[in-house]
């Protein structure tokens, strides 16, 4: 998973023709370190779609923008537009984020 760490950069890759996928999170964040224990393997499963992650302190206009309110979340954009959004608190098992990429990749 790749980070982004400048405005400008996010805004080029969500410009992606293919669904691409951004985490929202934080150093600091519990719920983000637990998500980190189980998401390796479902960056394999879904290997064909970039990964991408934001650090909410590093970018908050972003994640203002669009309406990141808790952490971890994770947005799919596609052509600049966001796509689908898993909020924080329906994302605290695999298999909720696994549910949540089957409907909308």
């Amino acid at each position: 998973m790749e980070s982004i760490h400048k405005i400008e950069e996010f805004e080029d890759v969500i410009q992606s023709s293919k669904p691409i996928v951004i985490k929202f999170q934080a150093d600091w964040c519990p719920d983000c370190r637990r998500m980190d224990m189980f998401i390796g393997d479902i960056l394999e499963e879904y290997k064909d779609y970039k990964w991408y992650d934001i650090n909410n302190d590093e970018l908050p206009e972003v994640a203002e923008k669009y309406e990141v309110m808790g952490i971890p979340s994770i947005l799919v954009f596609q052509e600049g537009d966001k796509i689908a959004h898993l909020h924080s608190a329906n994302a605290k098992t695999p298999e909720e984020v696994e549910e949540f990429l089957q409907i909308h990749l």
